[in-house]
């Protein structure tokens, strides 16, 4: 079989180690009669062993010559590859049943932020994703308040899911070895929302305002939101950085922003004379 070149562009980087495929598939535990469905399968490192678990795989495959190898190779019966950008593929059109989609993936760094965003926008199909992913972004998925880790990313997908940290991947498990540590972390979908937001627009927006001035104190960050007033009056100090809050606390504030929002009029809702 011929090799398919690793393309930069689509940031290839092929796990080759079979011992630590193996290690993940058991990580991820999977059960024949699962919906699992694996992002950039590649030249099937990993396809393969899973669909020695499940009885059927769907993939998301962007690279046509990728697709066609794996086609070849893997009866419909048992794979279905959906030949699509994962940034823009519609989940539930596999399945829309809630919280039964197990997703699994080695995504590329290039695109791994935006493409965690859109899962979390589905996230009521989904049951649990696995992914590997740079080491860097993985500490920063799992990390808790106080710590240089603890950002916008953090908060977002903390506020939907449980992170796991599972284990380290080194450069030389893949071909081409990319520069830097990869590690493998677990998404469970939270079963309630241990901090719901009343206006999850204005939580996102908060959080992403505040942390573009992570070293600030959160009165500066948060000005157009809530004045220092209104943040003591949440029993929160106006003076820590928004590395010190925790996830409870930009739920405070957001829902207390979106209160205020709520009672002051609207510029066409104003007295006439």
């Amino acid at each position: 079989m011929a090799r398919h070149q690793a393309r930069k562009r689509f940031g290839q980087h092929f796990l080759v180690d079979t011992q630590l495929i193996h290690r993940l598939v058991r990580s991820i535990a999977p059960a024949p009669d699962d919906l699992m469905v694996e992002i950039g399968p590649g030249q099937g490192a990993l396809t393969r062993p899973l669909l020695d678990a499940v009885e059927h795989l769907h993939a998301v495959e962007l690279d046509r010559d990728l697709i066609t190898l794996l086609e070849r190779q893997i009866s419909p019966q048992r794979l279905t590859v959906h030949a699509a950008d994962a940034l823009r593929f519609d989940f539930s059109t596999i399945s829309d049943a809630p919280g039964t989609m197990r997703v699994v993936g080695n995504l590329p760094y290039n695109i791994s932020t935006p493409l965690m965003f859109h899962l979390i926008s589905q996230i009521g199909i989904i049951r649990d994703m696995h992914f590997m992913l740079q080491k860097e972004m993985v500490d920063r998925l799992v990390a808790r308040p106080g710590c240089s880790d603890w950002g916008r990313l953090s908060v977002m997908i903390q506020y939907h899911c449980e992170t796991d940290f599972l284990f380290t991947v080194p450069p030389e498990a893949f071909s081409p070895p990319p520069r830097v540590d990869s590690a493998i972390v677990r998404l469970t979908p939270h079963a309630t929302l241990p901090h719901p937001v009343t206006d999850y627009t204005v939580f996102a927006g908060l959080v992403n305002q505040v942390f573009t001035q992570r070293r600030k104190a959160i009165r500066n960050g948060l000005k157009s939101y809530l004045s220092r007033e209104e943040i003591e009056a949440l029993d929160i100090d106006p003076g820590l950085r928004p590395d010190q809050l925790g996830l409870a606390e930009f739920a405070t504030l957001a829902n207390a922003a979106a209160a205020r929002d709520t009672a002051e009029p609207s510029p066409s809702q104003g007295t006439s004379t």
